[in-house]
């Protein structure tokens, strides 16, 4: 008999405003407990030092956060000129330290050299894996490993603001994009170095900011259900956004129950005008417009033009 899971299956996405020196995991850790849920996962780590959007996913919404990490991005950033450290942020060792003698003019040529697609070789400090091993922890041994440059694109890059040796940035970039390197490479470009001093994330996807909520909100709001003596979820789960919510854009086809049995069996479905290939939001219903709809995963279109399931939602038992 398997064993049963403890906590509850509760489904949906949940946009934290992670706070200042506290790990991605340990704010997830944070927000399961308060949920009580059975399962939770983030979409993508965000520095301690860093602050800012953090999906949490919870449940069968666990299922749909690596189509999150392969999302864009977008942050606020401050670059501390003149210092460059080991880590390319304010956490690091002081490795070099160089005077500021840098014109409005230069800084800008040199931003411009960021904007579109690029290559990017990933810092020591990320937790990319070589042969098994998280980059940073070599990095901590004092090793350096080899590491393949690849495409990145820096979608939009504004600069908000250059005061004497800090630069502000609003820069909105691709999956895998590395802010502290591209602060660590601006450095190098200007001559004088630079560290991140200040990062935030304000975006992921098309997510939007208002739907934020901070660690402190949600556990005043645990404390407000057991001060009225209320079921936490009564306050908890409006927060929540749908599931679907982490494919938002990708193609939607629509089928019948039947059909839906189906792929929850593992077996591919015709639906109609499914596209010619890619992967596709399943839905129960029979289009758009039907109120009634049930989000049930993500499917692709196999060499059959069939739509076989790739992520499906389990139903509760």
């Amino acid at each position: 008999m398997a064993k049963r899971r403890k906590g509850r299956a509760i489904n949906g996405i949940l946009l934290l405003d992670k706070p200042y020196e506290m790990s991605s995991n340990h704010a997830l850790q944070a927000v399961k407990r308060i949920y009580f849920a059975q399962k939770a996962g983030h979409t993508g780590a965000l520095d301690p030092l860093a602050t800012g959007m953090l999906p949490i996913c919870l449940g069968e919404g666990t299922k749909f956060s690596q189509f999150l990490l392969d999302t864009d991005k977008t942050y606020q950033v401050t670059a501390k000129l003149g210092i460059r450290t080991t880590t390319s942020d304010a956490d690091g060792e002081v490795v070099a330290e160089k005077n500021v003698d840098v014109s409005l003019v230069q800084l800008n040529e040199a931003l411009d050299s960021f904007r579109g697609t690029t290559k990017q070789v990933p810092s020591m400090y990320s937790a990319l894996k070589y042969q098994g091993k998280p980059l940073y922890k070599y990095a901590r041994d004092g090793i350096e490993v080899p590491r393949e440059s690849r495409d990145i694109t820096v979608f939009n890059l504004d600069l908000l603001r250059f005061e004497g040796d800090e630069v502000d940035l609003d820069i909105h970039v691709s999956k895998g994009t590395y802010i502290r390197t591209i602060v660590d490479d601006l450095g190098e470009l200007l001559g004088c170095g630079a560290h991140v001093a200040n990062l935030r994330r304000s975006a992921v996807g098309n997510y939007p900011t208002d739907k934020m909520v901070t660690l402190a909100f949600i556990e005043d709001l645990l404390e407000q259900a057991k001060t009225q003596d209320i079921p936490p979820s009564e306050l908890l789960d409006p927060l929540l956004l749908p599931m679907n919510t982490a494919v938002d854009g990708m193609p939607s086809v629509y089928v019948d129950d039947m059909s839906a049995n189906f792929l929850r069996h593992g077996n591919p479905v015709q639906a109609a005008n499914a596209p010619v290939e890619g992967a596709v939001q399943v839905y129960i219903g029979e289009s758009a417009e039907d109120e009634n709809r049930e989000f049930i995963g993500v499917g692709f279109i196999d060499d059959g033009g069939l739509v076989a399931p790739k992520r499906i939602v389990v139903l509760p038992e």
